[in-house]
């Protein structure tokens, strides 16, 4: 009877321990939120950056708590923030990260101040909520329930716990990401990192799934340089540069990369075709995650007409800047355009300038790089930590679907990547495309119910991986 007892009694305080150090989410929701309002405030726009005291307000919050931290200003303003959960040492380290610059603002074109951080109708409204303050702040909240409830509670995590927010990610990283690297890399070494760079989507209002980066685009600036005789505007020339120009943009805005689908890519769409609820779509998905050309081509035909998707299966080509011309009554000897070139991991931007030479077939057409970026090969999407996201969101939302992606976008994973890291981006609040195309953009916003659910998953992922 006493054993009976004693195993009643143990079936029953074990669950009640195990419920104990779960986190109050009632009280975690609304403290992420107040934390997310506070740096919103603070106007990070990149440039000038000025990230300062958002670094100097998480240094003292988690401080506070009494977790160790360092405070860096690479140039004035600017600030590198890294703080530390001690593990045990048995595993190598884990990083969360993001960062602390925005992109400006054209105050006129918002129905909100930009910087005021309003909630209006389940919304937090503000320049940064997803990109990237909205995960800054469930990245801090992390930091603090993994101390309470793990730390404080006189357990321990198998490996150290790395919080970084950078500053200047919107504006390359070389104050950020790229100065930690430099100047203090012991600070900054670990197995894994959890980063932006993904999405969770909602499709026809319903959540249906996260997507993890675990590669990314690179992006390369190449400059489109025409010549031609210069003189009078009253006099026409065939031989007008500007003219010239125009020729060559409108044949590169109908040109399309080739079809090419990296693994990620393959299983991504593979994935989403068992649940994607457009009966034609879900097939191009299939298609296009097979081994047949001729299903992948008919596949990616389909899929064009969805940018977020066709931009994943080939290289993009975007004209950004045009300028030529000094004033109105002289035709220039030169006009220019710039263009963002992002190429897949693997592929050659040489490549991409020489299709597009012989596509334009102009002698006068220039085609000169002006920056060229840096690949860095993929990480494992079977990997310890992607199975930890997977397991923290299907704990939230057993429904969801969890798959590899390959962004658009570059990311200060791509650091970490070449340096033999694994860095995995989530943006893990769920948004219909409305709301993501406000990234960048204007009314930019987080709801407020999507804002907990990210930071339940980021704590969910890091204490799998760091148990």
């Amino acid at each position: 009877m006493r054993f009976f007892v004693f195993a009643l009694m143990s079936a029953v305080l074990v669950p009640n321990a195990a419920r104990a150090q779960e986190p109050d989410w009632t009280a975690a929701e609304q403290e992420t939120i107040t934390h997310l309002q506070a740096m919103i405030r603070m106007n990070t726009s990149n440039p000038p950056g000025n990230e300062l005291p958002v670094a100097r307000y998480l240094d003292s919050t988690l401080k506070a708590e009494g977790i160790e931290t360092h405070l860096f200003e690479p140039a004035p303003g600017r600030a590198a923030f890294v703080a530390r959960l001690a593990g045990n040492g048995s595993k190598q380290p884990v990083i969360l990260m993001a960062h602390m610059d925005v992109v400006g603002v054209e105050h006129d074109k918002w129905t909100v101040d930009p910087f005021a951080a309003i909630i209006r109708d389940g919304y937090l409204y503000g320049r940064g909520a997803i990109d990237d303050k909205g995960m800054l702040s469930a990245n801090l909240e992390t930091m603090l329930l993994l101390k309470r409830n793990v730390i404080d509670r006189g357990q321990t995590l198998s490996r150290d716990v790395i919080f970084v927010a950078n500053s200047d990610e919107e504006a390359g990283g070389d104050w950020g990401m790229g100065w930690l690297i430099k100047n203090h890399p012991e600070l900054v070494k670990a197995e894994f990192a959890l980063n932006e760079g993904g999405r969770t989507r909602i499709v026809q209002g319903k959540p249906l799934y996260l997507a993890v980066q675990n590669t990314e685009k690179v992006s390369h600036v190449v400059d489109v340089v025409a010549t031609g005789a210069g003189g009078h505007a009253s006099v026409p020339l065939a031989d007008n540069a500007i003219f010239r120009l125009g020729r060559a943009l409108a044949k590169i805005g109908e040109h399309r990369e080739p079809l090419n689908v990296k693994p990620t890519t393959r299983e991504f769409f593979l994935e989403l075709s068992k649940v994607w609820p457009e009966r034609s779509q879900r097939q191009a998905m299939a298609d296009v995650a097979s081994t047949a050309p001729a299903r992948q081509q008919r596949g990616a035909r389909v899929l064009a007409s969805i940018p977020v998707f066709d931009a994943v299966l080939r290289n993009g080509i975007s004209a950004v800047i045009i300028s030529g011309g000094i004033r109105s009554n002289v035709i220039p000897v030169e006009a220019k355009a710039t263009l963002n070139i992002r190429t897949l991991p693997g592929a050659s931007l040489d490549s991409t300038i020489a299709r597009l030479k012989t596509l334009v077939n102009d002698p006068k057409i220039a085609f000169n790089i002006v920056e060229r970026g840096d690949d860095a090969p993929a990480s494992d999407f079977r990997s310890p930590m992607f199975t930890a996201i997977a397991d923290a969101t299907r704990a939230v939302d057993p429904a969801m679907v969890v798959v590899p992606y390959l962004s658009t976008g570059a990311t200060d994973s791509a650091r970490l990547r070449m340096l033999g890291m694994q860095a995995y981006g989530i943006l893990p609040f769920p948004m219909d495309q409305n709301d993501e195309d406000r990234m960048h953009g204007n009314d930019e916003r987080v709801p407020l119910a999507s804002l907990a659910f990210g930071t339940k998953v980021i704590y969910g992922a890091i204490r799998r991986v760091a148990q």
